[in-house]
């Protein structure tokens, strides 16, 4: 296969999350580059401390460009959410109620293979794949951990929403720059995983009458409500 015919196949992958991204939420923030990590976090919070070879890997080698720093910073960030997302699985089995237990199963799951496959990009780019979830999950993960019953079925399906809407919104955003086609189609692949893990996730709190979060309003959008009175005449 001659290199047209491999950036045909990019953009072709590329294509694919616009539709999935529509049947998935209405408030997709503009194309304007990738934003911040999954589990919310930016990818600078997601990478190791700056030792040397970290310090090489945000150089980058010689004749690479900034998407392909870019991707790389996605792939940390993605792993280590990942990695963040089979930890609460695995604790929504332990201490989850009867729907919440096979969600969890589920991310443990889907999780460990997407990890698996993030990593063999990452691996092929020079990527040092992070090995533990990032502070912010950490600090999730002990919270969840002195819940029990009913409040932390409610805290597990809340904080899983929050973070999936954010994963879709930068992984359609990572999809639609990446520099390399081994990335692009990973990511892809992986959108469709989380669109179903949103579906899962709406009808247990559908099932154990769980009040999710609005989701965020798209950059730049109106404010809802009426609109503010005119000011007085003077």
């Amino acid at each position: 296969m001659n290199n047209r015919w491999i950036v045909v196949l990019g953009v072709a992958m590329v294509l694919l999350p616009v539709t999935l991204m529509a049947q998935t939420d209405q408030n997709i923030p503009p194309m304007v580059g990738p934003g911040p990590g999954p589990q919310g976090s930016t990818p600078s919070e997601s990478q190791p401390s700056a030792g040397p070879s970290s310090m090489r890997e945000t150089l980058g080698a010689p004749g690479q460009t900034g998407q392909q720093l870019l991707d790389k910073q996605f792939l940390r960030s993605a792993v280590e959410g990942g990695i963040a997302d089979v930890r609460l699985g695995q604790l929504a089995v332990a201490k989850g109620g009867p729907d919440v237990k096979p969600l969890g199963q589920k991310m443990v799951d889907d999780h460990t293979a997407i990890n698996k496959d993030m990593g063999t990009v990452a691996d092929s780019l020079g990527v040092q794949s992070p090995k533990k979830m990032g502070k912010d999950d950490q600090a999730e993960y002990d919270k969840l951990n002195g819940l029990s019953g009913k409040d932390f079925d409610t805290e597990y399906v809340v904080f899983m929403t929050k973070v999936h809407r954010q994963k879709m919104r930068d992984f359609y955003m990572e999809a639609s720059v990446a520099a390399d086609p081994g990335l692009a189609a990973e990511v892809v692949k992986a959108m469709m995983v989380l669109r179903d893990h949103l579906q899962m996730i709406t009808k247990v709190a559908t099932q154990d009458g769980i009040t999710l979060p609005p989701r965020p309003p798209r950059p730049g959008a109106p404010p809802s409500g009426p609109p503010p009175p005119p000011p007085a005449a003077k």
